[in-house]
């Protein structure tokens, strides 16, 4: 088996586009922005986030009291990791779960929790806070409570390089695999942080769209007045085994993760180098990483956050690296930036695009910023049969991961 030789079986999102892969997918092709006025953000300069729909009763779904433990990260996460199980075609009751690896990123855990407790301590006493506030609290919850309902005992890690946490997880789910570390690796990213300090602190770093007179056309990557990005919550939960593996019980994979890579820029807490030289070392990395060359890539999925500065450097690494205009999407224009479970949201959408043949559009994307250079694909899904795509995901701290992906 070669090392890169790793398929990707099972797809799981919960995002503000719907609850599970088929409404998620048909929403990003839909190019409609699931941006909304947030009652939970009143008053405050950013009033307005992409939010997950009603998920029905949860208490049901998670087990009647275990939903009591769970923040709603974790429910997400486990929504996802379950309908990524399900779609690879694998029962948790029969599998050995010591050979289950359980991978899941996250950047900030439970920040609804963290404020709603704070102001119970602050306002009602030390009394009043939950028993249960620290398990609310803690990124790693989001594995561990997966790896409880899976049966998962093998490796159970979490991830946190910020915007990148659900890629590098993908990488890092890969890594166990070639190292023979497990069997199956169910692997992703997780985040309900549209909370009012949250979104307040990432406005104030002048990151989010302050476009409140129209907030459905609020995330535009990639536009001239592209003027920042929208919180969002999600999970995207991706299963992935051994392309031999999956063959040998008779499914057919979404897609191949071919390669993969990550860096560090080792610069600046939020901002990249001029030129983005480790964005590109991590874009060069997995191409090799995968035995291809740039000439090899059809399409990006970009990490298009649509700020000025990142979608300006992502675009001049693209042209740069592959200049012969791949097509290139970002689905924040639509499901907003879920944060930690943006890469791996952006990965299962890539999966899916090379299965259909068909690259979503940017919403909101009318005229391309001057000077960009980059195949935007705009108003509607364009057909394309690609031979490999490449997935961006790019976080503060200076965390770059890369993923390859192709058809199986």
């Amino acid at each position: 088996m070669s090392r890169t030789d790793i398929a990707i079986t099972g797809i799981g999102l919960v995002t503000a586009a719907g609850d599970g892969t088929d409404p998620t997918w048909q929403g990003v092709l839909s190019g409609a922005s699931t941006a909304t006025r947030d009652p939970r953000l009143a008053g405050l300069p950013v009033d307005f986030s992409c939010r997950v729909p009603a998920l029905g009763d949860l208490r049901h779904r998670m087990g009647g009291r275990k939903a009591w433990r769970m923040g709603r990260f974790v429910k997400l996460a486990v929504l996802a990791a379950r309908e990524a199980v399900r779609d690879a075609r694998l029962d948790p009751r029969t599998w050995d779960g010591t050979r289950v690896a359980v991978v899941i990123g996250c950047s900030l855990g439970g920040t609804w929790e963290w404020e709603e407790q704070h102001q119970r301590l602050l306002h009602q006493g030390a009394d009043r806070v939950s028993p249960l506030a620290t398990v609310h609290f803690l990124p790693n919850i989001a594995a561990g409570e997966v790896s409880i309902d899976l049966g998962a005992r093998g490796p159970g890690l979490c991830i946190s390089t910020a915007c990148a946490s659900g890629a590098t997880a993908l990488v890092t789910a890969r890594d166990l695999l070639a190292q023979d570390a497990c069997d199956i690796a169910v692997a992703g990213g997780t985040e309900a942080s549209t909370s009012p300090l949250t979104t307040t602190s990432f406005h104030r770093t002048g990151a989010l769209s302050s476009r409140r007179e129209d907030v459905g056309a609020a995330s535009r990557p990639f536009a001239a007045d592209r003027d920042g990005f929208v919180m969002a919550e999600g999970a995207g939960v991706l299963v992935l085994e051994r392309a031999p593996d999956a063959h040998a019980r008779g499914h057919r994979p979404r897609a191949l993760l071919a390669g993969c890579a990550t860096t560090s820029d080792a610069h600046h807490p939020t901002a990249q180098p001029e030129g983005a030289p480790g964005a590109e070392r991590a874009l060069r990395a997995a191409l090799a990483d995968a035995c291809l060359t740039p000439r090899d890539v059809d399409h990006v999925n970009a990490h298009g956050t649509s700020t000025l500065a990142n979608d300006m450097t992502e675009a001049a690494l693209i042209t740069r690296v592959l200049p012969h205009h791949p097509t290139v999407t970002a689905a924040k224009g639509v499901l907003g930036h879920s944060l930690g479970a943006a890469g791996a949201i952006e990965a299962a959408l890539t999966a899916l695009t090379i299965q259909h043949g068909q690259v979503p559009p940017i919403a909101n994307l009318r005229t391309v910023a001057p000077g960009l250079g980059i195949d935007c694909v705009t108003a509607r899904a364009r057909p394309q049969r690609i031979r490999a795509a490449v997935s961006h995901s790019f976080g503060f701290g200076g965390h770059n991961a890369v993923l390859v992906l192709a058809p199986a």
